[in-house]
């Protein structure tokens, strides 16, 4: 940059950056209704997801057959009769054991797509195809017809395989995998066929067959499931609250709430067949253990009977009393401590902590047994055999009372068995879809497209660095700004213009009220008090690149200049594309090119316009060597003969970093302006213009601020290396 630029102020104005997005606000809108078209299309082509729920509480339970056999030993004994963990009934809900049956009850492991389901025909036309899954067939129906699958068993090879199904005729389907037909049947009737695979088991049923085709698949047991759990879902209600929350979600209504209320009805039949499989199993033992009690019951009985008629009664010490009553209570507790290593035997191994509890205390009981056992043989002989006697009778009678107590319990707690699970809540069919919520994505495009037309309308003013306003060219160069022309609706137009017309209207003339118009009308008494101290009345106009204004200034500023009563002259010194002569109508030739080359007389290339007191010289035709024109003598004294016919000549010169022409015509002139185009030209391309003109030792008086907006809209390149032709208009 000139090295007598002052440092720029890096702060963020708030208020330009508002205007900036005020003035970018097409792209705003256009990104938020790009936004809600999108969200519109998604909400069109997205099926509505359902969600239905139910609840289920784990009851704190005892074994029916633990119960009745074990009263309050049961308490005795870690585990017997706990609490179930709602977690491990979380996982049985998860299990293939309760999925895997609502799969086989329900048919989920058959799957049918319809080909013509695509995102484009969803857009035209919502989905309306409705898959039916019932106990012993699959109904697919839409509008215009169905099938009906009552039987899909395929070979094990195509288990998980997409089947693309086609009907033939009204009688005839095939099934085809990769483009080759591996099953040809009839509808309306079981097919069994046999291949190198394995059978084929299919009854397809359909009065009207479909046009298009479908895909079938059968799914294996494990992808089943798992398509099953993408959708399913289980949970605790809250910390160790017993209560178990499921959920379902689905397209279909009717359909989901059937299968989550099949899952509770599994769920629930298995829990309360595992519960009174322990009942069952108790009663079968007691069904083998009451005759063989009631038979020892008698022959204790028959003993006993036998040796008191023998011996008469006699009488026993309070010790040996003692003992027995003892070797009863020992020989009971065994029996019930057998029974419940029975019962526990059906579920656990033996180094499960239960049974080793209840292995511990059998091993004591026959210690204490055995101990009891010895201290009899030292009785005398009658005592002994007495306690003896006496004992089993005892023990058998109070075993096969406590027993018989049991089994009638058990009897009753069967038929009454219900599982420690309790169905709460049933699932119910949902009114309203969970998803996609229509209003919230709507709301959600609304701020995502204004979020990133912002951030467009952002980058592009961050990408825009050229000329924002007239005191940055001042604090960068040192050099005054003598005009800031606001954009007008014509020179916004003027490209389109100059490629549809031959005429280009002047502004000056047709709209002399235009803001742009009073912006060069105040120029002129600038560049009155510049003249005053200038070499000659010539006021040259250039700028560093091409459309940046330059015929616009210097066409208006001429006419603006004859309403003074001033006689003007405006030469059209861009040999290559120069358009001046459009402003006025007027064909290139004979102009400057004919002048130089001695083709035409000076009063002949000055031609009068239809703006009083305004004079043109258009450029002539495209010459081969325009700098050498330029910068011969003839145009030089051209220059000096004209500056004394005219009170103002104004020069419209081409780019200068395009070309050299500009730098040539610089030294006859007096007045040097450079036109810059707000937002469009960049510093650095004024910066190595200012320096060209340096270096050529001529120097340039100010600035031409052209096309001001309050903020761009827009944002703008630069390229040093500018493809500047000749027009192939050569008129």
């Amino acid at each position: 940059m000139n090295q007598n630029s002052n440092t720029t102020d890096d702060t963020i104005d708030l208020k330009e950056l508002f205007f900036s997005l005020i003035a970018q606000w097409k792209v705003i809108l256009l990104c938020v209704i790009l936004s809600i078209i999108c969200a519109v299309i998604y909400l069109r082509i997205t099926t509505p997801i359902y969600s239905t729920d139910a609840l289920v509480q784990v009851e704190d339970s005892k074994g029916a057959g633990a119960a009745a056999l074990l009263g309050d030993l049961s308490k005795a004994v870690p585990g017997v009769g706990g609490k179930s963990a709602a977690d491990a009934e979380i996982e049985i809900l998860n299990s293939r054991m309760i999925l895997g049956k609502v799969i086989e009850d329900l048919n989920l492991n058959i799957r049918i797509h319809d080909n013509q389901d695509t995102l484009f025909n969803r857009i035209i036309e919502p989905n309306k195809n409705q898959t039916i899954y019932k106990n012993n067939l699959v109904i697919f129906k839409n509008e215009k017809s169905e099938f009906v699958i009552k039987t899909l068993d395929v070979p094990a090879y195509y288990i998980d395989k997409p089947l693309e199904l086609n009907f033939i005729n009204t009688d005839k389907f095939t099934l085809s995998y990769k483009d080759n037909i591996v099953f040809e049947g009839t509808l309306n009737t079981a097919n069994i066929k046999t291949d190198k695979f394995g059978q084929w088991n299919i009854a397809l049923f359909n009065k009207t067959p479909f046009k298009q085709s479908f895909i079938l698949k059968k799914l294996s047991l494990p992808s089943a499931v798992s398509l099953v759990r993408s959708q399913y879902a289980v949970g605790e209600r809250g910390k160790q609250s017993g209560v178990i929350g499921l959920s379902y979600n689905g397209t279909d209504k009717e359909h989901i709430t059937d299968v989550l209320n099949n899952v509770l009805n599994v769920y629930q039949a298995q829990n309360v067949e595992r519960k009174s499989l322990e009942s069952k199993q108790t009663l079968s033992f007691l069904d083998k253990q009451l005759p063989e009690l009631k038979k020892q019951l008698e022959i204790s009985e028959i003993k006993f009977n036998d040796f008191r008629q023998k011996y008469n009664t006699i009488d026993v010490t309070q010790e040996a009393e003692l003992m027995l009553k003892q070797n009863v209570e020992l020989a009971k507790i065994k029996i019930e401590l057998q029974q419940q290593q029975a019962e526990l035997s059906s579920k656990y191994t033996n180094d499960h902590p239960l049974m080793a509890a209840v292995n511990a205390q059998l091993a004591e009981i026959d210690q204490k047994t055995s101990e009891m056992t010895q201290t009899i043989k030292k009785l005398p002989e009658t005592q002994r055999l007495y306690l003896q006697l006496y004992r089993d009778v005892k023990v058998n009678t109070e075993l096969y009372t406590t027993l018989l107590n049991s089994y009638q319990q058990l009897k009753i707690a069967e038929a009454g068995e219900i599982g420690n699970v309790r169905i709460i809540d049933h699932a119910v069919e949902p009114v309203k879809p969970v998803k996609p919520r229509s209003l919230i994505i709507l709301l959600l495009s609304l701020f995502v497209g204004g979020f990133i037309g912002v951030m467009i309308a952002l980058i592009r003013n961050m990408l825009k660095s050229g000329i924002k306003d007239a005191t940055q060219l001042e604090n960068e160069f040192n050099l005054p700004v003598y005009a800031t022309v606001p954009r007008s609706l014509l020179q916004e137009n003027r490209i389109r213009l100059l490629k549809k017309k031959k005429s280009i209207p002047i502004l000056a003339v047709k709209h002399g009220d235009d803001i742009a118009v009073e912006s060069l009308r105040s120029m002129r008494t600038a560049i009155h008090f510049v003249l005053n101290s200038a070499a000659n009345n010539i006021i040259m106009i250039s700028g560093p690149s091409p459309e940046v204004g330059k015929s616009f200034i210097s066409t208006n500023l001429a006419t603006i200049l004859t309403q003074s009563g001033s006689r003007v002259l405006i030469i059209d010194a861009d040999l290559r594309r120069g358009y001046i002569h459009k402003y006025f109508n007027l064909d290139t030739q004979p102009g400057l090119t004919e002048y130089l080359n001695f083709q035409s007389s000076l009063e002949s290339v000055i031609r009068e316009t239809n703006v009083s007191s305004l004079s043109v010289m258009t450029r002539g035709k495209s010459p081969n060597n325009p700098s050498e024109l330029l910068g011969s003598s003839r145009f030089k004294a051209l220059l000096e003969q004209v500056s004394t016919q005219f009170d103002y000549v104004i020069i419209d010169t081409p780019p200068v970093l395009a070309v050299t022409d500009g730098i040539i015509i610089a030294q006859y002139a007096g007045v040097n302006l450079v036109v810059a185009r707000h937002s469009k030209t960049q510093m650095k391309e004024l910066d190595i213009t200012i320096n060209r003109f340096e270096q050529a030792g001529v120097k340039v008086n100010g600035f031409i601020l052209n096309d001001i907006q309050r903020s761009a809209g827009g944002s703008y390149g630069y390229n040093y290396n500018y493809a500047y032709k000749a027009s192939k208009d050569n008129n």
